[in-house]
């Protein structure tokens, strides 16, 4: 069953970027958002091919595909989020910092292949490469959406961008990608505990 599982998340993803594609609330917003993520999801495809990720690995990358669709179809300062809003007290719609964070559960995946395939010889490597590259990821992206926001339709590039008045959305977004990327591999390092007390 298990073995089933890439499949099953692929299958999830295609009908829901279909079933969201339909009459999505801005329609260049919705391109924006999800040809990175069509993007995302051809390469771990591709890569599935030669590297066999675990279900967890996998489910834990399926978490933005499936939440970026989503805020892609709404925009993401607009997704119906209102009750955590609500119930913690924010002044903003925090369902971009949630998909943020979950940007960082990538580094699970990059994790897992640097141990399989023996690529890093210390811990140090295994776990400061992921995150590293989850911030540098994060990053790159701000960019984009900076340039999306100057370069692009103004009304569009606001959505993109989706700082909802917060200045310092950016760099609480980068901040949120560096915590899921921790969450991800304090998870790795649980589930490797043995192995890396034998090979690390």
């Amino acid at each position: 069953m298990t073995r089933h599982v890439p499949l099953l998340l692929l299958a999830g993803y295609l009908l829901l970027f279909g079933l969201l594609a339909i009459q999505p609330n801005d329609r260049t917003v919705w391109w924006a958002e999800n040809l990175p993520i069509l993007a995302i999801v051809g390469i771990v495809v591709v890569l599935h091919r030669r590297f066999q990720f675990t279900p967890l690995a996998c489910g834990l990358m399926a978490v933005l595909v499936y939440l970026h669709t989503i805020g892609g179809h709404f925009t993401f300062s607009r997704v119906p989020f209102g009750w955590v809003t609500d119930t913690f007290g924010f002044q903003r719609n925090h369902f971009d910092r949630v998909a943020h964070f979950s940007v960082g559960f990538y580094a699970f995946a990059i994790a897992e292949v640097l141990l399989a395939r023996g690529l890093v010889r210390s811990r140090f490597l295994l776990f400061s490469y992921p995150l590293f590259f989850i911030l540098a990821v994060a990053a790159g992206y701000e960019v984009f959406e900076w340039q999306f926001a100057v370069l692009g339709d103004p009304s569009a590039g606001v959505e993109v961008l989706g700082s909802q008045g917060d200045v310092w959305d950016a760099q609480r977004d980068m901040l949120a990608d560096g915590l899921g990327a921790a969450a991800a591999l304090a998870l790795f390092a649980r589930r490797e505990r043995r192995r890396l007390a034998r090979e690390l």
